[in-house]
C-alpha cells in the first residue's frame, strides 16, 4: 500500500529518534573501546575523546602479560556460564511450571516462599557459614555455580509467560496419556522459547558478571573467573599507582584508567556476541511475561 504523507512524515521522524537514541547507546561502548587504545598520559592530559591522537595497546599489553592465565579464567568463566545457566534455566522453567498450574494446592504458600528471600535476605555472613562450613564448598567451583541457580523474579516472570500458553494443550495431552513431566518437556519448554531465551540471557549475564562469590569462597587462582582475575589486576595496579604517587615516582606510563577500559572489553565482549541471537526473543518474553500478575 502507498503511504500517504502523514505517514512517511511519521516515518522519518520515528528513525529519526530511533537513530538519535541508538547513537546515544552506542557512543558510551565506543568510548570505551577507543580509551582502551589510548595511551595514559593522553587521557591524564587530555581526557576521553572520539578519537585518539595517540594510538597505544600498553593495556592490553598489560592484561596479557600472563596469557594462559586469562585463557583459564576465560575457562572458568564459560563453564560456569554454561553450566549454571543452563541448570538454573530447567530449575526456573520447572518451578514455574509448578506456580502456573491452577490445579496445585500449595501454589500460592510455594510462591510466597520463592518471593519472601527478595524482601528478607540473611545477608553475608550466614550465607558464607552455609557454603563453607555446611555444604564444604571453599575452593570448589561449585561455589560459585550453586548460590545463583535461583531467581525469583525470573520464576515469576517465567510462570507469568506460561500462563500465556492455552489451558488447552495439557488437557489434550492428559487425554492421550501425558504425565506432568512429558507435557512439561514436550509441550510446555518447546512453547517457551522466548521466555527461555530472556530468563536464559538474565541468567547468563549475571553467571559471567559475577566477581563477588569468586572473592568470597575462591582461594585458588586456577578456579578464578575472569571478572574476578581482572579485578585483582586492576587492584594491583592501582596500588602500585599509589605507592609510587607517595614515594613521589612519576606513574604516567602505568596504564590504570586505560586498563579499566580494555577490562571492561574483555568482558563485555562475549555477551555482546551472545545479544543479536536472542535479542529477537528478548522483548517478546518480556512482553508476554508481563501481561498477567
Amino acid at each position: 500500500m502507498k503511504k500517504t504523507i502523514d505517514e512517511k512524515f511519521f516515518s522519518v521522524i520515528s528513525y529519526t529518534f530511533t537513530f538519535v537514541i541508538a547513537l546515544i547507546c552506542f557512543l558510551p561502548f565506543w568510548l570505551i573501546v577507543i580509551g582502551s587504545f589510548t595511551s595514559e598520559s593522553e587521557i591524564i592530559a587530555r581526557g576521553y575523546s572520539l578519537w585518539p591522537s595517540e594510538f597505544s595497546v600498553e593495556a592490553y599489553k598489560m592484561v596479557f602479560q600472563l596469557p594462559e592465565r586469562i585463557f583459564k579464567a576465560y575457562g572458568v568463566s564459560i563453564f560456569i556460564t554454561v553450566l549454571g545457566g543452563g541448570i538454573s534455566l530447567f530449575i526456573t522453567a520447572m518451578s514455574a511450571f509448578v506456580l502456573m498450574r491452577k490445579d496445585f494446592e500449595f501454589r500460592n504458600k510455594i510462591a510466597l516462599f520463592f518471593y519472601f528471600p527478595t524482601i528478607f535476605s540473611g545477608g553475608m555472613i550466614p550465607s558464607y557459614i552455609l557454603v563453607v562450613k555446611y555444604l564444604n564448598l571453599k575452593d570448589n567451583i561449585l561455589a560459585l555455580i550453586l548460590p545463583g541457580l535461583l531467581g525469583a523474579w525470573n520464576i515469576f516472570l517465567m510462570r507469568n509467560f506460561m500462563k500465556s500458553i492455552p489451558d488447552s494443550i495439557m488437557e489434550s495431552a492428559k487425554l492421550d496419556g501425558a504425565n506432568d513431566f512429558i507435557i512439561f518437556v514436550k509441550f510446555y519448554l518447546p512453547l517457551s522459547g522466548a521466555g527461555l531465551a530472556t530468563i536464559g540471557l538474565f541468567t547468563a549475564l549475571g553467571y559471567w558478571n559475577n566477581w563477588y562469590n569468586a572473592m568470597m569462597y575462591i582461594n585458588k587462582a586456577d578456579l578464578y573467573p575472569l571478572q574476578y582475575l581482572l579485578y585483582q589486576m586492576l587492584t594491583s595496579i592501582t596500588g602500585l599507582r599509589d605507592a609510587a604517587s607517595k614515594a613521589g615516582l612519576v606513574v604516567a606510563d602505568l596504564p590504570d584508567e586505560t586498563f579499566k577500559m580494555a577490562m571492561a572489553v574483555i568482558t563485555t565482549g562475549p555477551i555482546i556476541l551472545l545479544y543479536p541471537f536472542v535479542q529477537k526473543y528478548f522483548v517478546k518474553g518480556l512482553t508476554v511475561g508481563s501481561v498477567k500478575g
